[in-house]
């Protein structure tokens, strides 16, 4: 099936002429690569083109799902190719790995540049066969260390998860439990495991509480990868939390090919990776997830990233994407910002433009959206996603003590929360000085960007007639949902560059935007220093959250540049006293009533990280962080220090009981294994 759409807009004049007023678009294929039907698992790639009378670009979302159900977009409108008056889509590449059937696949293309956008529809169906009919089957993946676990259809009201083990051991893995579906047999993603070891696995079946075990099936995993260069690992300190253990860090890169996401035991042995082969330079694993669902899937964990590549806008290649990716690395869920700029300007956020449509060289009060940043998180009641992205706006020679006698590019954030199809349902603009940030106060170490800066977002505004830096104005870096709190349902934002972090009336999605109170040195929170430190307050501190489901309490690793700074940056500080020149591990609780903050741990974790880290408490009582950037003063090279340790008491430190260190990574965590990773 495909619509199409066409019409005129008379322009009233002394021409008399009319034109167009919205394109006339026709799709002529919908194709997959492979015919229908295939097993679960099979890697089709669906191609649409189609033809546009407008001027384009022509853009394509591709919607997916059971037939008869409501169909989830999975990659939203992106732009398409053209070549001899024919446009082709961006390929789509889908990996159905959940439930078997018969699926609908449905693309529309729609050109957005004229006045009243045209656009078609069509639609085709695919039917998926089970990889399993009456016995159980364990394939391989495209990532040899996952295993695609077929298992045949179980009685409704039970429930089914996959044990594996491997051969010798006695630990026994398990996946998460889905519900059972007696008409479609299961796929489980089963990952976790030892490159080039032999496996067994089974289902476990749970009806009313009585376990009953499936066939076993074995598996061996392949080798790693030789065309991939893996990071090694040094144990400083063994033991930590057996309760956890595994480790998932998400390397950073600092202008080479970065390393790839891994997962690895206590010893730092790798059982888990992704690697990008098309965007290899820029992967930012967000949060791992527990539990979503993308297209008619059961629920399975998956992996929240930011990753590189045009969308829309040819002169923005970064940080463009915000995709969840399945545990065999298949991506089953894709926005771009050019979509989301789109649909933002259509709510009214003047300041979403595309970078692209702004005046060069662009005068004061320009402003636009240039990339995705630092954190998306998936907590949000519903389903609903929220993800950090970067604005740049122009404002009056002078602003913020710049000395240049041109308009300065002053970087500010939006956070925009995402329904469960990935569409804006809500933003906030920390420009909007009706919500209570002054742009006026500089970051405080005088932070700036300039174009293709390692570490910044996006610069796309700099230029002839603006001053030569961008002021890195916030540089946010971390959000969480706090689902309970003297005001539930509002989020908690961390701004690296100002040593805040502020509570925004979010109020699932009714809130005012306005900030109800500042954390931090100048903030609204007095600071109850019962360890008596010389500078209690975190500085450029890295990823804030409320611990205990949002009962604290809050965490964060506190980088500590500003206290490590010399005066007077330091704030009137006497700079970083002796053996205090380190970043901490920060455990904190927060009265909201009193507007008073008390230490629980200020752990020196004994190593300077500038930036990145991230923070943990564990369901032991013991503490993780991960020092994430650590500058090696003789090689020039950056490393990581993943720390945990076991809290001291009145001193507020921690006796260290696990200390890796690896290649200099973003964030990372502690878990069980892949499919209980940590919600905060």
């Amino acid at each position: 099936m495909k619509l199409s759409q066409n019409g005129f807009l008379c322009l009233i004049g002394a021409l008399g002429l009319c034109a167009p007023a919205f394109a006339t678009v026709t799709i002529t294929a919908l194709t997959p690569s492979v015919a229908s039907p295939q097993k679960a698992g099979t890697v089709i790639t669906w191609t649409a083109t189609a033809t546009d009378t407008g001027t384009g670009p022509l853009t394509f979302q591709f919607k997916v799902g059971l037939k008869g159900s409501t169909l989830a977009v999975v990659r939203d409108f992106n732009a398409g190719t053209l070549s001899a008056g024919t446009w082709t889509s961006p390929p789509f590449v889908w990996v159905p790995t959940g439930i078997a059937g018969t699926y609908s696949i449905e693309v529309t293309a729609q050109d957005f540049s004229t006045t009243s956008p045209g656009s078609a529809n069509m639609t085709d169906s695919y039917t998926v066969h089970p990889l399993a009919s009456t016995t159980p089957v364990a394939a391989k993946t495209a990532n040899p260390l996952v295993a695609l676990f077929g298992s045949p259809a179980c009685a409704s009201g039970s429930t089914q998860r996959i044990a594996f083990q491997q051969s010798g051991s006695t630990t026994v893995n398990t996946t998460n439990y889905v519900p059972c579906n007696p008409k479609a047999a299961l796929n489980f993603e089963i990952a976790g495991m030892y490159p080039s070891k032999a496996y067994t696995m089974y289902s476990e079946t749970d009806t009313g509480g009585t376990i009953t075990n499936g066939p076993s099936v074995t598996f061996k995993t392949g080798a790693l990868p030789t065309n991939i260069t893996f990071p090694t690992f040094t144990v400083d300190t063994k033991g930590g939390d057996t309760t956890s253990p595994m480790l998932l860090l998400g390397p950073v890169s600092f202008g080479t090919a970065q390393s790839p996401l891994v997962a690895t035991d206590l010893n730092g042995k790798v059982m888990w990776y992704y690697y990008d082969p098309v965007a290899p330079n820029y992967t930012l694993l967000t949060r791992p997830l527990a539990n979503s669902t993308v297209s008619g899937n059961f629920p399975y964990p998956t992996m929240l990233v930011i990753q590189d590549g045009v969308a829309w806008n040819p002169a923005a290649t970064t940080q463009q994407y915000l995709r969840e990716l399945d545990l065999a690395g298949n991506v089953v869920r894709e926005t771009n910002t050019g979509i989301i700029q789109q649909n933002l300007v259509k709510m009214g956020a003047t300041d979403a433009q595309s970078c692209a449509n702004v005046h060069k060289p662009p005068q004061i009060g320009s402003a636009c959206l240039g990339g995705f940043h630092h954190d998306a998180i998936q907590t949000l009641p519903n389903g609903y996603t929220a993800v950090i992205a970067s604005i740049e706006k122009i404002y009056p020679p002078g602003i913020q003590g710049d000395t240049s006698g041109l308009p300065v590019d002053i970087i500010g954030d939006m956070i925009i929360v995402l329904d469960t199809n990935w569409q804006p349902t809500w933003y906030w603009d920390s420009f909007n000085s009706t919500y209570g940030l002054n742009v006026s106060r500089a970051a405080i170490l005088g932070e700036f960007c300039t174009t293709g800066e390692q570490g910044c977002p996006p610069i796309l505004l700099l230029g002839t007639g603006i001053a030569p830096d961008a002021k890195d104005w916030l540089h946010a870096n971390a959000l969480y949902y706090w689902p309970s709190g003297t005001t539930p349902g509002d989020l908690v934002f961390s701004m690296k560059d100002q040593d805040w972090v502020i509570k925004i009336d979010y109020n699932n999605g009714t809130g005012t935007k306005k900030i109800l109170w500042t954390m931090g040195l100048g903030g609204n929170f007095s600071f109850n220093n019962i360890f008596n430190d010389p500078y209690p307050w975190f500085s450029h501190q890295h990823e804030v959250g409320m611990e205990n489901n949002g009962a604290g309490p809050m965490t964060l690793f506190d980088n500590g540049d500003t206290r490590v700074a010399a005066p007077p940056i330091g704030l009137g500080s006497p700079g970083c006293m002796p053996n205090d020149c380190n970043s901490r591990g920060i455990a904190l609780s927060v009265n909201e009533s009193l507007l008073q903050v008390s230490p629980l741990l200020n752990w020196n974790l004994g190593y300077y990280a500038s930036a990145d880290g991230s923070a943990q408490l564990l369901a032991d009582g013991n503490y993780y962080f991960l020092v994430a950037t650590i500058l090696n003063t003789s090689t020039f090279t950056y490393y990581s220090q993943a720390m945990e340790g076991t809290p001291s008491g009145t001193t507020g430190g921690a006796t260290t009981t696990l200390n890796i260190a690896g290649p200099s990574g973003y964030r990372g965590w502690t878990m069980t294994n892949l499919y209980n990773p940590p919600i905060t």
